[in-house]
């Protein structure tokens, strides 16, 4: 039964050690190239998603007794697939049927089946890329990279501080307690991994397969079922994830009920259902503070791990390279039409301009330079529609037009000619923290204010106390005092919020690399949990002894 964890050991060693020295490693290529995947991947990726298309999805042996599908891409047009269905004691009873195989399964066991399903999904990365970008909105490359490689990291990741966790307490050991001229005490001690039970993964539409991998991964690893409960407008992505979970399973002798699709309908979902059933005792949700907090308060006893809204912030202090801070700002405001739980919305820049290298620059200098640089970024259609994707949810374009009233017009938001495509680039607002707090507030999508603040101190007093007050996942700054970086460094770690200082170039605030980047600290509102450390996966299992006196 350990074959599968010998296979792929030299994997798991290597993200072992990835994570000990938080230097850049990946498991799995981000580039999309034929000489990587296959000369035929790219052809072949998209010919198994257009065969899924318009049919019901095969699960074989999973609990059904309806069929839901209402997905529809952001570029235009009905995916018509269809998925089983089942109430949500349906499937709790099929997850807990599965789990005490599951449950005693060595350690070796568990996450040699997880590598191994790592894998496969990895050689299916071009079919898992169309259905991200056409039930996300992602441009192409942005759902290769995100919905494929890059989520598939932070599984591994998972599985590599599962395993590391696990294998904290050895099996058993001898014991021995001198009794000084009386004979000893000698005891054989054992120590099991006990999971805690039914896990339920609660995914989101922006980022269905990125935000799930790391909670699904770390409970299968340890022990427990999973029932993934899909958002209804992206259930394709993590369909294909638990039919190869399930396939993986059934090879190796298990019950493929282990790994369960909860898919649901608009309007008729069943997270409420799941959420509130005893049985379930680890969840892992991505969305709405409002619906989190909900999840909180009648979750009963389960462990409830969270990736919710934040307001995400920059300082913009002094810059010695004005043009390409100016770029940088623009990508991150723009990609994925800032539908990114780390994309910036608020700018904070002092209300008498800043110093650069192209001299000083007045506040309404910053503002013109970074909605230029967005003009500039986004100036040729083919390459806007790469970088700002397609909208996910309708209700961001309302968004938008209710904010326009919200502050000074800086750049309006407008669609890329893109046919049926439901596109918006970013719309900047200019606004002064004495007089307004509506930048205070999560607006979700291509929605930026620049910030007039008393000076630079002041815009990181103010970007901390609302990280810390509202949450954030992201900070940055762009400064050359040394000094007031040390204090912005002090601020911004009290706050629990992750900062960037000067990025220029090909790196952007909106990223984050498995093993070195920590997604989310847990120490702010914006989340409880922190993927992926060692907090994120232990109290998914427990340690439980027996002992008895050594035979002599």
């Amino acid at each position: 039964m350990d074959a599968l964890f010998d296979r792929h050991q030299s994997t798991l060693a290597s993200a072992l050690k990835a994570a000990q020295e938080r230097g850049y490693w990946s498991a799995y290529p981000e580039i999309p190239s034929g000489k990587i995947y296959g000369e035929t991947a790219k052809d072949d990726g998209l010919a198994s998603y257009n065969a899924r298309l318009a049919k019901p999805f095969d699960l074989p042996d999973h609990p059904g007794t309806g069929k839901v599908g209402t997905e529809v891409s952001p570029f235009g047009s009905a995916l018509g697939i269809t998925y089983p269905a089942s109430d949500a004691s349906t499937l709790v009873a099929a997850s807990q049927t599965a789990a005490p195989a599951w449950a005693i399964a060595t350690v070796k066991t568990r996450t040699g089946i997880c590598l191994e399903v790592l894998t496969r999904l990895n050689h299916l990365s071009f079919e898992i890329a169309n259905a991200v970008m056409h039930t996300t909105g992602q441009a192409f490359a942005m759902a290769f990279q995100a919905g494929g490689p890059h989520a598939q990291d932070r599984g591994l990741e998972a599985v590599a501080y599962a395993f590391a966790e696990m294998t904290r307490t050895p099996a058993q050991a001898v014991w021995i307690k001198p009794q000084g001229k009386a004979e000893s005490i000698v005891l054989q001690k054992h120590w099991r991994v006990v999971p805690r039970g039914v896990s339920l993964v609660i995914g989101c539409q922006t980022f269905p397969t990125w935000n799930s991998y790391p909670g699904l991964f770390a409970s299968l690893a340890t022990g427990n079922t999973v029932i993934v409960k899909p958002h209804p407008g992206a259930i394709l992505p993590l369909a294909i994830t638990i039919s190869v979970i399930r396939q993986v399973l059934a090879e190796e002798g298990f019950d493929p009920n282990i790994a369960l699709l909860a898919a649901d309908a608009p309007g008729a979902e069943i997270t409420r259902d799941l959420v509130e059933n005893d049985a379930v005792r680890i969840i892992d949700y991505t969305g709405s503070s409002s619906f989190g907090d909900w999840v909180r308060k009648n979750a009963g006893e389960a462990k409830v791990y969270t990736e919710e809204a934040g307001v995400n912030s920059i300082v913009v202090a002094a810059t010695d390279d004005f043009a390409g801070m100016c770029a940088n700002l623009a990508f991150s405001l723009s990609l994925y039409s800032g539908q990114m739980c780390t994309a910036p919305q608020n700018i904070y820049v002092p209300r008498s301009g800043i110093d650069t290298n192209e001299g000083h620059k007045s506040f309404d200098d910053v503002a013109r330079g970074v909605a230029a640089a967005i003009d500039d970024l986004l100036a040729d259609p083919a390459r806007a529609a790469g970088v700002c994707g397609a909208i996910a949810n309708p209700a961001t374009l309302g968004r938008i037009e209710k904010a326009r009233s919200l502050g000074t017009l800086i750049r309006d938001s407008a669609p890329i000619n893109a046919g049926d495509t439901r596109t918006a680039t970013p719309l900047v607002l200019g606004v002064d923290a004495d007089q307004t707090n509506a930048h205070e507030e999560e607006r979700f999508g291509p929605i930026a204010f620049i910030v007039a603040v008393a000076d630079a101190s002041d815009g990181i007093v103010k970007a901390a106390s609302l990280a810390r007050r509202k949450g954030a996942i992201t900070a940055a700054l762009y400064d050359t005092d040394g000094t007031r970086i040390e204090d912005a460094v002090d601020a911004f770690c009290a706050a629990g919020v992750n900062l960037s200082i000067n990025l220029t170039g090909g790196i952007f605030v909106n990223q984050s690399a498995a093993f070195s980047d920590f997604h989310v600290t847990g120490a702010n509102p914006a989340g409880n949990a922190s993927l992926t450390d060692a907090a994120f996966v232990a109290n998914r299992f427990r340690i439980v002894m027996w002992r008895q006196p050594k035979a002599a």
